[in-house]
């Protein structure tokens, strides 16, 4: 995810802690879980009013930096690391007493030119995942509770993806580089992380075996992180997220979700913002469920800085924060399924530039959910993965053609047909 650089210059009238009773973590850490925490970006941290709230332990007690530790900002020419930006993020968290989930050493996206265009072999291209991943992984030694070693290594099928990765190594790549991390930090906790894995299915068995291969190959694998982009209407119920979350605790590994939103079609309404409060607070209510799910990570707190609107047309306000760092139903049912009262204390913060000045107050929405974890009530108006083609309309690849609650067309194009993946998500792909 990219964020736009912020041209606003903010002063903050304030404490460090925009709330004062118990929050996100506090509660989490009461009901047993490690963390409760948020991602964040480099572009944001120069608004005062935002890193408040970062910065506000009661709320978050861990932060993933969501692009500075990425191998085109570490390593954007061969051999020649950058850790500036990711510095940034840890020294930060450190301050604060935050935990750092580390985000990510191996992916197939955010990588320099030199990385896809290089004429590599097999031998060649595994000496260079191992040396970043070593270079990367020892400059962050003793500061990350936690790396995503490898970044979505799965198609939607649950097939491997066709990255350069698995192209030039093969499957072996993902136990080499979570081999790698290990003898670089061996306090660290190793995890894969991926979509569309919260669900029972084809990609989240796969996700399964990709556990058992690390394991088999004797390398260090501690947990998976299922990422939880969901979408209201379409967030499976608490028991079905628990029932999943098992299956990979059977396998002898920690779970946790790491990049959590729920986003709907905009505007917002009042009813999906209601609905969206009832999946945040079933994916936390899942989590409390399983005995070996260690915290829960947002993907950003607020709705101006999340990455959705520039990647789902059409959709967004999938944070429990809104644009105006106000407090959306969303952050009362995460309280309400962790018995904890949210805080209803307010603080003003001045929002200054050369033309114009406003005051924004900070308080706690006064919506609460009636049932906060009740499996969702299907609507006509529900969201769906993507944007619904009309009814007559034949489907292009890789978009969705059926599902819980999806009411457009069923009829994909010539050499496609609508693979049904799991309850919630249909899929065409090539017949």
């Amino acid at each position: 995810m990219r964020f736009q650089p912020i041209a606003t210059a903010l002063a903050v009238g304030a404490s460090a802690h925009l709330a004062q009773a118990a929050g996100l973590h506090d509660a989490a850490v009461a009901k047993g879980l490690l963390y409760f925490g948020s991602a964040t970006d480099n572009p944001e941290l120069s608004n005062t009013a935002y890193t408040t709230q970062l910065k506000n332990t009661a709320d978050f007690g861990q932060i993933t930096p969501g692009n500075s530790q990425k191998w085109d900002a570490t390593e954007p020419s061969q051999n020649q690391f950058s850790f500036t930006k990711g510095d940034v993020v840890a020294d930060l968290a450190a301050a604060n007493g935050q935990k750092l989930r580390c985000h990510n050493l191996v992916w197939h996206q955010q990588l320099p030119n030199w990385v896809t265009s290089g004429s590599w072999t097999n031998e060649t291209l595994t000496t260079v995942l191992k040396n970043h991943i070593t270079n990367v992984v020892q400059h962050y030694k003793g500061k990350c509770y936690a790396w995503d070693v490898v970044n979505e290594a799965l198609a939607d099928d649950g097939s491997y993806r066709d990255s350069i990765w698995y192209k030039t190594i093969g499957e072996a790549y993902i136990p080499i580089a979570f081999e790698a991390a290990a003898a670089a930090d061996p306090a660290a906790k190793l995890y894969y992380n991926d979509y569309s894995i919260e669900w029972a299915g084809a990609k989240s068995k796969a996700a399964q075996k990709i556990v058992q291969l690390i394991k088999s190959a004797g390398a260090k694998i501690d947990g998976v992180g299922l990422q939880g982009h969901f979408i209201v209407d379409q967030t499976p119920p608490r028991k079905d997220l628990a029932s999943n979350l098992q299956s990979f605790v059977d396998l002898d590994v920690d779970v946790a979700y790491t990049e959590l939103d729920v986003r709907m079609k905009t505007p917002a309404t009042p009813a999906n913002l209601q609905k969206q409060s009832t999946s945040f607070a079933n994916v936390v209510g899942a989590c409390l469920d399983t005995k070996r799910c260690v915290g829960i990570t947002i993907w950003d707190w607020t709705d101006k800085y999340s990455w959705v609107p520039n990647t789902f047309s059409g959709y967004g306000a999938a944070c429990p924060w809104d644009e105006t760092f106000q407090k959306k139903p969303a952050y009362q049912g995460m309280m309400a399924v962790l018995g904890a009262a949210s805080a209803s204390a307010s603080v003003s913060v001045a929002f200054t530039s050369a033309s114009a000045s406003a005051s924004v107050a900070f308080t706690s929405a006064s919506a609460t959910p009636t049932s906060a974890i009740s499996t969702p009530t299907p609507s006509s108006s529900a969201a769906d993965f993507l944007p619904q083609p009309s009814a007559a309309a034949h489907i292009k690849a890789y978009f969705q053609c059926g599902g819980l609650n999806y009411k457009g067309s069923t009829s994909c194009a010539s050499g496609l047909v609508c693979k049904k993946w799991n309850p919630y998500y249909h899929q065409c792909i090539q017949a």
